[in-house]
């Protein structure tokens, strides 16, 4: 695989990866499960989510114009609490949510493109089209940079404005008016902890922003086209995520919503187009979730290359050929296809969400307490994601807990097998380094 170079990303480029991941995992994965903690109140989850992304993403713009970087939330990391253990878990958390991304899209992959086929039992296939949509990823990546950029672009360029026709067309079809924006369902339908937990799982489908600074050594000017690209990628989802959520809520009702949860888009496009609104529907799913993998893996195998580098993470070639970030891309893959094949959809959600937000919250914090005046940022903002982050976090893990605590304590073991393991590793290498 050739080395991922400078200048190599154009602006449009990075603004491709970014819609392209979030696109493909908000939309066609999370936009049920959303509903269902949130009832018919789900268009403002993702709207209240996006204001909440774009607190947190002002701590990820301020960093980038400082320090610029290949290995983006990684180096920030290191950056805020230096050589520790609490950099690697930060970083290997924002890996693993990203990991888990892939493989929540790859199986919403499999589950959209079933809908093309009588299929009776659709348990077996989904992963099997998942692990096939992540090997041919693999390969996309293994291709390089120029391979990767025109794919996405072109990619989020027809997923996009697919999806607006889908959006348009449905709330034509639907008589939508601007009358049916306030629900008649009331507010205490669902409990608070409920809502908040809608709320975690909108702002997973925005954190795809956060690939972007992955890229940062790559992107033309990134000391200014890495801000550009998280504030233009944040809008357009935005955008899109409304469209989409007032045209499903106009063609089903929320119980066919929660019913559809895993193919809702799919399910809404039969009442106003038919069978060729649900070819269509599905045409658009297989290029969203394919751009998002895509894109997902190129950053993951970028920042987890410079972790290696950084010696923060172990690394073992295990005999094969190449360097660190071929090698990185096949552990990616690998872990994604894991994830695919023994979790379920909601599963894969509520831990992608867990290890997100508290990854997030340890940037805000770290940043707020030793770099706000190196880099110039307004304290009052940081403190704002930062609470909006943790009561977001508790109500997920408290919603969690009450209805499905495998997840949780999955969540848990994991993070403190990380944090227990890298200050192992950190400690074995202060060691050797000494002697």
């Amino acid at each position: 695989m050739a080395e991922y170079k400078k200048n190599s990303l154009s602006l449009t480029n990075t603004v491709a990866l970014g819609t392209g991941v979030m696109i493909g995992a908000g939309i066609f994965a999370l936009l049920g499960q959303v509903a269902e903690l949130s009832g018919q109140w789900f268009p403002f989850a993702f709207l209240i989510g996006a204001v909440i992304s774009g607190f947190s993403s002002y701590t990820y713009v301020k960093m980038s114009n400082t320090y610029p970087s290949a290995g983006g939330i990684g180096m920030y990391l290191k950056k805020v609490y230096g050589k520790t253990a609490w950099t690697a878990t930060g970083a290997l958390l924002m890996a693993l949510s990203m990991v888990i991304n892939e493989s929540l899209v790859a199986r919403t992959f499999g589950t959209y493109v079933l809908e093309l086929f009588d299929v009776e039992s659709k348990g077996f296939w989904p992963p099997v089209l998942g692990v096939m949509l992540l090997i041919t990823a693999f390969i996309v990546n293994v291709m390089g940079n120029k391979a990767i950029g025109r794919s996405s672009l072109v990619m989020a360029i027809l997923k996009i404005g697919g999806i607006a026709v889908f959006a348009i067309g449905g709330l034509w079809a639907a008589g939508f008016t601007f009358d049916q924006v306030v629900p008649s369902q009331s507010l205490t339908e669902h409990s608070l902890v409920d809502y908040l937990g809608a709320l975690a799982l909108s702002i997973l489908a925005y954190k795809g922003f956060t690939t972007i600074t992955n890229s940062g050594d790559e992107i033309v000017d990134p000391k200014r086209n890495v801000g550009r690209a998280i504030v233009i990628s944040l809008v357009i989802c935005t955008l899109v995520y409304l469209m989409v959520a007032f045209a499903v809520s106009s063609n089903l009702s929320i119980q066919e919503i929660i019913a559809a949860k895993d193919y809702s888009l799919a399910e809404a496009s039969r009442p106003a187009f038919g069978k060729y609104g649900v070819w269509f529907t599905v045409g658009l799913a297989i290029i969203s979730t394919v751009s998002g993998v895509v894109a997902s893996i190129f950053a993951v195998s970028r920042m987890t290359t410079m972790l290696t580098e950084k010696e923060l993470i172990p690394h073992r070639h295990f005999g094969m050929p190449g360097d660190i970030q071929k090698h990185m891309l096949v552990y990616t893959v690998v872990i994604a296809i894991g994830l695919t094949v023994l979790f379920d959809l909601s599963r894969i959600a509520a831990l992608g969400a867990i290890f997100y937000l508290i990854m997030d919250i340890g940037i805000h914090w770290g940043v707020l307490n030793n770099l706000r005046k190196e880099i110039g940022a307004n304290p009052i903002i940081l403190i704002t994601a930062l609470v909006l982050d943790a009561l977001v976090l508790g109500a997920f893990i408290w919603s969690k807990a009450g209805s499905d605590l495998l997840v949780v304590i999955v969540a848990l073991v994991l993070m403190v097998l990380i944090f227990f393991g890298e200050r192992l590793f950190l400690g074995e290498k202060r060691t050797v380094e000494e002697e």
